[in-house]
């Protein structure tokens, strides 16, 4: 009675290790090759934003249109660190004859506002230029929103509860060097 049931099982890893493990390594492949695209491609951006010290609307849509091309969405984030000289004053109100570096936090609701107004359809408005300074820091954070095919497949063959979406995630960033506007 035994031997049906080994012939069964026998079968059953078979068909595992020939069909299904090989599908999910091409997928699971195909996810570091996202990975990679997804990093270039935020390189490249964040790069050109810190050589350049500005972002154009034509600019960011071609980051994300390069995004999309891997097949997954993803949440953008970006940061604007914008540098700030704040004079030192004693209690009294004198200038103590020295400054404090401060910075202040921009984010995508104001990066947006500016790339993105409402009522504003013309990408060459030169309003429509987010500007950076020199000194500012600005960095991108980039993470897939969607459930890959390599988290699909490894839910099933692992009896995960389930894995998070989050499998391409890429934080990049520096200080702008330059202000070409």
């Amino acid at each position: 009675m035994s031997n049906p049931l080994i012939k069964i099982f026998a079968a059953f890893i078979a068909i595992l290790l020939m069909g299904i493990w090989p599908i999910y390594t091409a997928f699971s492949s195909q996810d570091s090759n996202s990975q990679i695209i997804v990093l270039n491609t935020v390189t490249r951006f964040v790069d050109s934003v810190r050589d350049k010290g500005y972002i154009t609307p034509r600019m960011f849509q071609e980051f994300e249109d390069q995004l999309y091309l891997t097949g997954n969405t993803y949440d953008i984030q970006m940061e604007h660190l914008h540098k700030r000289y704040d004079p030192v004053y004693n209690d009294d109100g004198s200038f103590q004859n020295d400054f404090k570096v401060n910075y202040e936090g921009y984010y995508n609701t104001q990066i947006n506002a500016r790339l993105f107004p409402h009522g504003n359809d013309n990408p060459d408005d030169p309003g429509r230029i987010y500007k950076l300074n020199s000194g500012d820091f600005f960095n991108v954070q980039v993470k897939n929103t969607n459930r890959t095919m390599a988290t699909l497949m490894s839910d099933f063959l692992f009896n995960a509860v389930q894995a998070p979406n989050e499998k391409i995630i890429i934080p990049y960033g520096g200080m702008v060097l330059n202000e070409d506007y």
